[in-house]
């Protein structure tokens, strides 16, 4: 699932096409309301916020797009070839952006998400967030609170697995044994790696769909097994994060 580096990598992209005035078209049905708004509007800005992507329109208009574990935004030259039916084309005079899949495409006037903090942003202060986390519930589990959007934007399964295992924190944690300065280390290291991947540096999996392979801080062969109301693989170390079931 494209998690908030990949969604600023997207919306970086995109920016090609702010001040144009746009051409919209679908040749899917799931985009035609999307298109039949926004034609013939001028892209203002591309906004990044977590895992979603806000398109704003003169107007007010704001096309919310959300990838879902398979949805892809892609920028060509006007004129390439199109495989498929994208949901959503928006052209602009020299290049159009093309959209496939998601969870989330619509149409809204002013559109506020129900986010926590996006991790990247700017004015983030990953100390905040780990208070934040911190007041989810104590008795929830640490990977749970970390994927849950209104509470911290941007996390997905690959990152929480990084960060627990950078921090010698276990997915299994309840949230109130959770020590304060080591999840805010973890969580600035998340934010600087994550930094990193939207500049372009490959980002390192210690742990995510490493199961059975040696834990590259201890040997220990990774474990891997469904969290959450979500059932979404967690990964990790039983050795370096022991915790939960493993204490």
């Amino acid at each position: 699932m494209p998690e908030g580096d990949s969604i600023r990598r997207a919306a970086r992209a995109l920016r090609a096409l702010e001040g144009e005035r746009i051409e919209a078209t679908a040749l899917h049905p799931r985009g035609a309301p999307v298109a039949r708004a926004i034609d013939g509007r001028v892209l203002e800005a591309v906004e990044p916020v977590g895992k979603n992507l806000l398109l704003r329109f003169d107007g007010g208009l704001v096309v919310h797009s959300h990838l879902g574990m398979v949805g892809r935004w892609r920028v060509v030259p006007v004129g390439s070839s199109i495989r498929g039916r994208p949901w959503l084309v928006l052209r602009g005079p020299t290049r159009e952006a093309q959209l496939w899949n998601g969870s989330t495409l619509r149409i809204a006037r002013g559109a506020k998400l129900a986010l926590g903090p996006d991790l990247l942003a700017a004015s983030t202060d990953v100390e905040a967030v780990a208070d934040r986390v911190l007041a989810s519930g104590p008795s929830r589990l640490i990977g749970e609170a970390l994927r849950d959007q209104r509470v911290v934007a941007g996390i997905g399964n690959v990152w929480r697995a990084g960060l627990l295992w950078h921090g010698r924190l276990s997915p299994w944690d309840p949230v109130g044994a959770v020590d304060e300065r080591r999840l805010a280390a973890a969580l600035g290291w998340a934010r600087r790696e994550m930094l990193r991947s939207v500049a372009g540096a490959r980002p390192t999996r210690s742990v995510y769909r490493r199961a059975r392979r040696p834990c590259p801080r201890c040997g220990t062969p990774i474990v891997s097994r469904g969290l959450g109301e979500r059932n979404r693989t967690a990964y990790w170390c039983p050795t370096c994060q022991t915790a939960g079931p493993e204490r």
